[in-house]
């Protein structure tokens, strides 16, 4: 029988500080509601534990992008309103429906399959959803033109179905200069009002993301929409991070498994490009680019041990790392490795992560979440 022993790399998960991001974000936008984002499996911290924290802290809606996370969140009983973000695959219509779910509408084609459908099942109360807008992401939402507002003023008369708001999405609202989103944002006012005075009734509007929520406060209308805010990670290092104060949610961690000495001149991993220049102690660690260890991080990434910074030398491989722990004292086979997080004072956020390997701290916490298991706790 499987021996389900704990791996000698993992993540940890820290519940506490999931909510406190979440209330310190509400305290920003007290007069809006708010769709807590937990898609990607909550940005890589586990979509239904999370999820559940947030029902608890009070969010109206989660955000999610694919019908696989919806059925994660209603299989284990949430009922609060799930939004799903992205367009709805149109073999998952009935879905929508099944799961009492809030979609994204993007055409009145997608949207008369919904009614139709509703229709067609006898549905007991009209199917919600909200209509994007396209203000300048470029990438899903009814545009500004005349053939755009007579197709929207048409969803209003389709039976079975209602508008709950409409959505818009920020393009560059996580940088210094915010003037494209303010148009963004005032493109987002004409078309709502516009819509508004045509007899359309478009409820409610939601547009602020992470960034917005801190740094544009007028986008933040009726319904917020954080994201990797949440987790603890700040939308760019461009941020104000007084404006609002967050805790990492993960830390992510290592047992060394093995430790050998080296002499000069001893290469170490995949294609030799590293090579010892002094008798070495290295340590193998058994994470990888597998487990979300960029490796593209090669030749830049480091690791804590105990509490001394240790640089991973020679190619990061699929399962497992190398790192060059001659200048830490008393190191020991199983001593805890941590690849993210903090330790003895000293810390590598996400966002050095992210910088080793030419991405974003949103793709290295989600890549962190792919293999590795998660432990849980409010510390």
């Amino acid at each position: 029988m499987f021996n389900e022993a704990r791996r000698a790399a993992w993540a940890e998960i820290s519940l506490g500080n999931i909510r406190g991001n979440y209330l310190a974000i509400r305290r920003l936008a007290p007069e809006s509601e708010a769709i807590a984002c937990v898609k990607a499996d909550a940005y890589g911290h586990g979509i239904v534990k999370v999820a559940w924290e947030f029902v608890r802290a009070g969010a109206e809606h989660l955000g999610v992008a694919t019908v696989e996370e919806a059925v994660a969140l209603r299989s284990v009983g949430i009922r609060t309103k799930v939004v799903l973000l992205s367009a709805v695959p149109r073999g998952n219509t009935k879905d929508v429906l099944d799961l009492n779910l809030i979609p994204v509408v993007t055409t009145y084609t997608d949207a008369k399959l919904l009614s139709d459908m509703a229709v067609r099942n006898g549905a007991k109360q009209d199917i919600l959803f909200f209509a994007a807008l396209e203000t300048g992401m470029g990438r899903l939402g009814f545009m500004p033109t005349p053939e755009a507002f007579g197709d929207l003023a048409l969803l209003g008369t389709l039976p079975g179905v209602s508008m709950a708001g409409v959505l818009s999405h920020f393009a560059t609202a996580d940088e210094p200069d915010l003037s494209f989103a303010r148009a963004q944002l005032k493109t987002f006012g004409a078309f709502d009002a516009k819509l508004r005075e045509a007899g359309v009734d478009t409820g409610k509007r939601t547009m602020a993301n992470s960034a917005a929520i801190m740094a544009l406060p007028e986008s933040h209308l009726d319904i917020i929409r954080p994201g990797i805010a949440l987790y603890g990670v700040y939308p760019s290092e461009t941020m104000d991070k007084n404006i609002l104060p967050l805790k990492p949610a993960m830390a992510v961690k290592a047992d060394i498994v093995y430790l050998k000495k080296t002499p000069p001149g001893f290469s170490v991993s995949y294609g030799r490009r590293f090579a010892t220049k002094r008798e070495s102690l290295i340590a193998t660690l058994p994470l990888g680019y597998g487990d979300g260890l960029p490796r593209a991080a090669t030749g830049k990434a480091r690791v804590l041990v105990r509490g001394r910074y240790a640089p991973i030398v020679g190619t990061i491989c699929m399962d497992q790392c190398m790192a060059d722990v001659t200048d830490v004292p008393g190191v020991s086979e199983y001593d805890e490795a941590v690849i993210m997080g903090e330790q003895g004072g000293n810390s590598i956020p996400a966002e050095e992560i992210a910088a080793n390997s030419g991405t974003n701290a949103y793709e290295a916490v989600c890549r962190f979440g792919q293999r590795l298991p998660r432990s849980y706790s409010y510390e």
